[in-house]
């Protein structure tokens, strides 16, 4: 019976958004498949990592897509990306650890297409006066993504309600960030 790749990525990554350091034989056991025929998919945890990340890219614009962040008011387009976002906060959190350890093409063009999609919300945010100017929207994206990953180890970790997350992510993040306007 064909494996499908597909399938054995999507474990993969259910598996390694509750547990960071799972071994292959763990990967490949809440595949469905043996170790062997997991190595036949990829040559080693580099090579499958490297795959997760690709999906990773993927999952996160199907995510932002989802969200709509382009239509309506920035505030409400955060709120609703964070929303979209937290199902795969836990597999978040296991790229955005992992991210650094790999140089892939593929990755880096993905993640840099996302951060110019978030990055222009921010930006429209601060055109309209509802963001903050002080903060660059580079910044607020990648503190958006640390909340996102922080929110997934939180709830993993069982200091936070998962129920809970998203309102924590979108408070901390919109707190800090609307612009007050001085009397």
């Amino acid at each position: 019976m064909p494996v499908d790749r597909e399938h054995v990525l999507h474990a993969a990554a259910d598996l390694l958004a509750r547990k960071a350091t799972a071994s292959m034989d763990e990967i490949a056991k809440s595949a469905g498949i043996s170790r062997a025929t997991l190595h036949r998919h990829f040559a080693g945890r580099d090579a499958l990592v490297q795959a997760l990340g690709v999906l990773g890219v993927q999952l996160v614009e199907e995510r932002l897509a989802a969200a709509r962040i382009d239509e309506g008011d920035p505030v409400d387009a955060v709120r609703r990306l964070v929303t979209e976002a937290l199902p795969v906060s836990g597999f978040l959190a296991f790229l955005y650890g992992e991210n650094q350890l790999f140089e892939s093409t593929a990755m880096n063009e993905g993640w840099e297409r996302i951060d110019e999609h978030v990055g222009a919300l921010f930006r429209r945010g601060q055109e309209l006066g509802l963001i903050r100017l002080d903060l660059t929207p580079a910044w607020l994206t990648e503190a958006l993504y640390a909340l996102i990953a922080a929110s997934g180890w939180s709830a993993q970790e069982g200091r936070i309600a998962s129920k809970d997350a998203g309102h924590m992510v979108s408070e901390l993040l919109l707190g800090g960030m609307i612009r007050t306007v001085e009397k």
